[in-house]
């Protein structure tokens, strides 16, 4: 495996392909496990938010890990996404994952009624109690609107199996004070996603980056974490550079809904985001298709 350690370096996130009914089309899903494979990515993100885990039955998301641990044990680590609404529900998909041969566990706060910290900190330590696996917490106010505090953080980092967080993109823009501020506090691995912030992140001295790109496109943005993590700044200021025109496109349309015109763009199949989500119109797709095809025509084809 390219890492002994789930939470370091770059972690891809594919989508999840499934029909208009939720149905995980498994062949399918093992074509794009592949290519990251043989990117040389240094794990796996399934059932992530590109995954749309929220939109798949229990029954759905276990096909999808059992059908990923087929195609990559041995190759790259599999960390697997278990956030639920319930936490009885995170319990289940958590044994689930650990029971089909899971490396390691991605849970985000999923929530209606807003949580608590304190609520929060139980339903992590209740399905901490369930499995064994390393469990990365998925810090993700974009899509869950809850913010883990940093005594939160400090508190979680004492259970057992927490070994990371994923953090979204500072604000302020100072990866290096959080990333201190962090490591002074817990002893987790830091990583961050939105991948617009893979160089400075990375550059910064983060453990991983979590990318969205990297599960559909894995090659330049292995070769931009790649050169980041070596502190190479000119050659991932210039990765990047290139791939600005698509991190425009991910922050006008929204990053998930790209991912699937990019399924089409690359020949890796057509598939729809599961409703209520709607493809881009025939303009977005156009920009999207600006955006990507100098990087296929000269150095990621």
């Amino acid at each position: 495996m390219p890492s002994a350690f789930p939470f370091h370096g770059l972690c891809a996130f594919p989508i999840t392909p499934a029909d208009e009914h939720g149905c995980v089309d498994v062949e399918m899903l093992a074509r794009l496990l592949d290519r990251l494979c043989e990117a040389g990515v240094d794990s796996i993100g399934l059932l992530g938010s590109t995954g749309t885990y929220a939109y798949l039955a229990r029954d759905e998301r276990l096909r999808a890990v059992e059908a990923a641990v087929e195609c990559v044990r041995g190759r790259v680590p599999l960390v697997v996404g278990v956030g639920a609404l319930r936490t009885d529900w995170a319990r289940d998909l958590a044994r689930d994952a650990e029971a089909a041969g899971a490396d390691a566990l991605l849970m985000a706060p999923v929530s209606y009624t807003p949580l608590t910290q304190e609520e929060a900190y139980e339903h992590y330590r209740a399905v901490t109690d369930t499995s064994g696996l390393p469990l990365c917490l998925y810090n993700n106010p974009g899509t869950t609107h809850f913010t883990f505090g940093l005594d939160l953080l400090e508190r979680l980092s004492r259970l057992s199996t927490i070994r990371a967080v994923k953090m979204p993109l500072p604000s302020d823009g100072d990866y290096g004070i959080e990333i201190a501020t962090l490591r002074n506090r817990t002893e987790l691995a830091v990583g961050y996603s939105g991948d617009w912030g893979t160089a400075d992140a990375l550059l910064a001295g983060a453990d991983a980056f979590y990318s969205v790109l990297g599960g559909t496109l894995p090659t330049p943005i292995v070769a931009l974490a790649r050169a980041a993590k070596d502190g190479d700044a000119e050659e991932a200021r210039r990765a990047d550079a290139e791939l600005s025109p698509l991190w425009e496109t991910f922050n006008t349309f929204g990053s998930l809904r790209v991912m699937y015109v990019l399924l089409d763009l690359l020949d890796l199949g057509k598939m729809a985001p599961p409703p209520p989500i709607l493809p881009l119109g025939t303009e977005a797709q156009a920009r999207v298709r600006a955006a990507v095809e100098p990087l296929l025509a000269h150095r990621w084809s």
